[in-house]
């Protein structure tokens, strides 16, 4: 199959002169590396470094939630990293940058990881990752899917890194303008969980599963399973039975 590699110098040149992503200082793409994640986490060490964009054509040692490995043929996905600075966020809006990314974009391959960063404003990783061109054959689980799969009209990767970053750029600023509150975002979240609202089963860390109604989220982006806030874990909708 042929598969296109991503229009590199495009995306350099958005950087600096696209008005939508002018919000990032750098966007730079590798043909291979072991983790975009892990790359961004070292260059955090540097307090300049912030609205930092990554992207592989292939990663060896990518990782999703759980430490679970993440792999594609080349060229067949999105695998990128963001890494921004939070000046004066709390506690408690920080964990919602998952969900701002998620709200952006749709697909995710694992929550944001912390890095260093000289003592200023913390620095996060957010890794991203959506299957663009896998056949079914290429699916790494049976449950997994991509955009040509489920029959996208758009799968130019270039033109998705670009919408993907424009909204996320959008959605941090009006976020980052608010001075992190969450209103907004949690509303537009609520809007979009197709989650909210159905029977799911959770497998939590430790081997602990929990089945319940997916209620709401709480302030803390946590997901509210029977009373019970789940802060990690792979959720499943669970079928009607008749």
């Amino acid at each position: 199959m042929q598969r296109p590699p991503l229009d590199a110098e495009q995306l350099r040149r958005s950087a600096v002169e696209s008005p939508e992503l002018a919000f990032f200082s750098r966007i730079d793409v590798v043909e291979s590396t072991g983790s975009t994640n892990a790359d961004l986490i070292a260059r955090a060490a540097d307090p300049d470094a912030d609205h930092v964009v990554l992207l592989a054509e292939t990663q060896v040692q990518g990782r999703g939630r759980h430490a679970r490995s993440w792999v594609s043929p080349p060229r067949a996905q999105l695998a990128m990293s963001l890494l921004v600075r939070l000046p004066g966020i709390g506690p408690a809006s920080l964990a919602w940058l998952a969900l701002l990314t998620g709200v952006g974009r749709g697909a995710g391959r694992g929550p944001p990881a912390g890095g260093g960063g000289g003592g200023g404003a913390p620095a996060v990783v957010i890794g991203l990752g959506l299957n663009v061109s896998l056949t079914e054959a290429e699916l790494p689980v049976p449950h997994a899917t991509s955009l040509t799969l489920a029959g996208a009209r758009q799968t130019d990767r270039t033109v998705l890194v670009r919408s993907l970053l424009t909204e996320f750029a959008r959605r941090f600023t009006a976020w980052r303008d608010a001075d992190w509150a969450i209103d907004e975002l949690a509303a537009a979240y609520r809007e979009r969980c197709a989650t909210i609202g159905t029977e799911v089963r959770a497998e939590l860390p430790g081997g602990r599963a929990l089945t319940g109604v997916a209620a709401d989220v709480d302030d803390y982006g946590r997901l509210l399973i029977g009373g019970e806030a789940v802060s990690a874990g792979d959720v499943t909708h669970l079928r009607a039975q008749y």
